[in-house]
Order: C-alpha cells, then sequence, then structure tokens
C-alpha cells in the first residue's frame, strides 16, 4: 500500500496537507457513519495507518528513504506511462487527485454469489382461550421469498461455455484516468475469461421470488399469551439456495369473561349468598371440562378460597389448579317482611359480630 497515495496525496506534501487530508477521508469513511459496511472500515484502516506513519516525521523519512510499502490487499496492479502530477487538465472534465484514485479506495465489491440463510419472518397470531387450553391448529397467511424451481434457487442456469464479454475473454479489466492506466482481475467473470452460466430470468439471478401461502400453526394445549412459537425453515428462503430463514408466531390469547389465568392455576370468583355462606351448600363450579361440584361448608367466610387439584391449565406431565374465591352477595330487602326478618337476624347475631373487634 502506497500511504501517499492512500490519503490521495504526492510526495512531499507538507504535514498540515497531511492532516487535513486525513481528517477529510477519516470523517468520510470512519465505521461509526458506515455501520456495517466492510470496505468503508478497511479503507479507513489504511487511511489511519498511512496518517500514523506520515505525521510522524522519523517514521516518514524512513518510509521515504526505504520506500517500502505497507502490505496491500487489494488485488490491483497499477502502470505507470508518463505520468506527471503538474500537467493535470483544466476545465469542468478535468478530474481531481481523490476522483483519479477512486478505484483505489473502492475496491471492487466481494462477489455476491454467496450462499446465505434466509432471513426470519415474525408474524402474530390471536387465539381464543378456550383454544389456547386445549389446544388447536390454525393458519396465518404469510408473504415469503421461496426458492426459484427452474434454477435450484442457485440463481444461474447452466449454459454453453462463453467467452467473458466484460474483459473479453482476458480474466481483467483495464481502465485509464489520466496519465495511468489500472488493471485488475475482472469482477464478471472472477478471472476466469469465461462464463459456464447465465442468470435466470425468472428470478433475476436472485435464487428467490415472492409467495403468498397459508402455513398451519399447531397451538400447543395451555400455550401462553405471548408466547412465541418457531416453525423451522418456513421463513424466507436463502439465497443461491441457502438454508431457509425460520417462521416465529407470537400467540396473543384472548381474555376469558370467567377464568382469570396465574401462571398454570385458573382463577375464578364464585358468588354465594349469605344463607349459603352461613348454612353450607353444593354448588356447581364451570371448569374447563365443563361444571362441576363445590361443596360449601357452613359458616364459609367472604374471600374464603377452595382449591380443586388438577383443573387448572394443561402442562407437561400434569395441570395446574382450579381455585375459587367466594364472593359474598347481599339480599335485596323489598318488603316489610323482608326487613323485619333482618332485623331479627340482626338482633340474634349482633353480640357475635361486635366479639370479633374484642378478640
Amino acid at each position: 500500500m502506497d500511504l501517499y497515495l492512500a490519503l490521495g496525496l504526492r510526495p512531499g506534501a507538507s504535514s498540515a496537507d497531511i492532516k487535513r487530508s486525513y481528517r477529510r477521508l477519516a470523517r468520510r469513511f470512519h465505521p461509526g457513519i458506515n455501520p456495517g459496511d466492510g470496505d468503508a472500515e478497511e479503507t479507513y484502516r489504511k487511511v489511519t495507518e498511512a496518517y500514523e506513519t506520515l505525521v510522524d516525521p522519523e517514521r516518514r523519512r524512513a518510509y521515504d528513504a526505504s520506500g517500502a510499502q505497507v502490505g496491500d490487499e487489494a488485488p490491483l496492479t497499477f502502470e505507470f506511462s508518463g505520468f506527471d502530477f503538474s500537467s493535470g487538465a483544466h476545465g469542468p472534465q478535468a478530474a481531481t487527485f481523490a476522483e483519479l484514485f477512486a478505484e483505489v479506495l473502492h475496491p471492487t465489491a466481494p462477489s455476491t454469489d454467496v450462499v446465505e440463510s434466509g432471513p426470519d419472518l415474525h408474524a402474530d397470531l390471536t387465539v381464543a382461550f378456550d383454544d389456547a387450553m386445549r389446544g388447536a391448529v390454525r393458519q396465518i397467511m404469510v408473504t415469503r421469498f421461496e426458492g426459484c424451481p427452474v434454477c435450484d434457487a442457485t440463481g444461474h442456469v447452466q449454459t454453453n461455455e462463453v467467452r467473458c464479454g466484460q474483459c473479453q475473454g482476458t480474466g481483467k479489466v483495464r481502465w485509464a484516468r489520466g496519465h495511468m492506466v489500472f488493471t485488475k482481475t475482472c469482477g464478471s467473470c472472477q478471472g476466469e475469461g469465461r462464463h459456464r452460466t447465465m442468470r435466470c430470468r425468472t428470478c433475476a439471478g436472485i435464487g428467490r421470488h415472492p409467495r403468498t401461502e397459508a402455513v398451519p400453526v399447531n397451538v400447543p394445549a395451555g400455550v401462553p399469551d405471548g408466547a412465541h412459537l418457531r416453525i423451522a425453515e418456513r421463513g424466507h428462503a436463502g439465497r443461491r439456495g441457502g438454508r431457509s430463514g425460520d417462521l416465529y408466531v407470537t400467540v396473543h390469547v384472548q381474555p376469558h369473561p370467567v377464568f382469570r389465568r396465574a401462571g398454570d392455576d385458573l382463577h375464578i370468583v364464585l358468588p354465594i349468598g349469605v344463607h349459603e355462606a352461613v348454612l353450607g351448600t353444593r354448588i356447581d363450579v364451570p371448569s374447563l371440562e365443563g361444571d362441576v361440584k363445590l361443596r360449601i361448608p357452613p359458616g364459609t367466610r367472604a374471600g374464603q378460597q377452595f382449591r380443586l387439584r388438577e383443573r387448572g391449565v394443561p402442562r407437561p406431565g400434569g395441570r395446574g389448579d382450579l381455585i375459587i374465591e367466594t364472593r359474598l352477595v347481599l339480599p335485596e330487602v323489598v318488603d316489610e317482611r323482608a326487613k323485619e326478618f333482618m332485623r331479627e337476624f340482626g338482633r340474634l347475631y349482633t353480640s357475635d359480630l361486635r366479639s370479633e373487634l374484642r378478640r
């Protein structure tokens, strides 16, 4: 690598020119400004390496004296024919020094004929509470890229061997900038000078084409709200025959008017009358499998909980529980007879109620 060339300068440039050129190029190619751009990152590294050498007087003198160059990774060769920096062209068509070396600072992009895995897809699925508890199979419509059947997802089809039109079969391309002539490996045939395949016209060489399809989703019993289900290889097809990505489905469970889920347990609020709480009774309680009998013992208080084992959310190896919480419902007093009954009830139990305060 020619250090002066990397900074767009010529030998003998002043220290101020070196600093000015470095600031301009470093700002342009800094990785923070070009995230994910490998070419910009490599150029930034070379510019920084050249600056650190040339800005140091001793290192610069040693470099100028030896003419040694740091290892150059770019597959370019240069042929100079009477180049003279002092006789540059003028006018609107004249190229600046940086433009003359644009191909050096921007190496040819690597070949895109690389096998790549396809991106994942994400979708949402809303299911009823009962379906989430029992399990179900639902379908969602997904638009995805699938492998092209014409080229077998490779992007190319076999053809008779022909000479590369880009380099005329030489495997190298040449171009001139002013008095300089550059030579590099042909990017069209990768230096072979021949083509044995041609781009697939069906998929334009991508190896994929879009398709909308219904994908079945197996919703397991007991799936919680917000769960992510993975369906292998139902995402976008890979490039050049690469593996397809996966489809991730986020499940949204609709709330139930009676049940409330807490982990693997189901909770329900059961309204009972005063007489049922005092005397005790047997009540039908809803569950996932239908009504079940629950015994309310005499003297049951408001907020008291009862647990029915193995009546909750299905889970591997078992089930959660159904937890019933009682809520006392007061009767409506609508006539004089009912009022007198409540007065009599109060006279009988007032002393018991006040005794609670003295405990």
